[in-house]
């Protein structure tokens, strides 16, 4: 019982927000105007919000945004693509944060020996994370953030 529809973001006011049930009781819910996301099990007192809290960083649950009409919780979205790159909150207060957009670039064969995948001895990272060249872009441009690294055509 899957389904897509694009709806207009309750955060932002945004025009491209997909909404996608999941199930009878479940959907979930990622803007592209504004980079938040949420599901029909982020509500205060649900188990799964509360999990969400104790794993979010502190940044993520300062700029939670909790949708007056639905009760629903909006937390910022986080892209990690080991080929395209990373895109994530980031910053020091909800007056001064970011999206960071970081592409990642091919890490030579002689080097990957010294970059193991986590947990494992015997396989190792093909791409990293260009951190020295991050991108700062505004809330409201997270769908130049997702072009940037090549998640969205330009």
């Amino acid at each position: 019982m899957e389904y897509e529809e694009i709806i207009d973001c309750p955060k932002s006011g945004g025009d491209l927000c997909y909404k996608t049930q999941v199930s009878q009781d479940i959907s979930n819910y990622l803007s592209l105007s504004c980079g938040f996301w949420t599901n029909s099990l982020m509500k205060e007192g649900q188990e799964f919000y509360e999990h969400q809290l104790n794993t979010l960083p502190e940044l993520h649950k300062d700029l939670a945004w909790k949708d007056p009409k639905t009760g629903l919780v909006w937390i910022p979205n986080l892209i990690n693509s080991q080929e395209k790159g990373m895109i994530f909150a980031n910053g020091t207060s909800i007056q001064d944060w970011h999206w960071a957009a970081v592409k990642s670039i091919k890490i030579p064969e002689e080097e990957r020996k010294n970059h193991p995948v986590l947990g494992k001895t015997d396989e190792f990272m093909e791409y990293k994370m260009d951190m020295k060249n991050m991108k700062k872009f505004h809330e409201r441009d997270y769908i130049e953030a997702l072009s940037h690294i090549g998640i969205l055509p330009e």
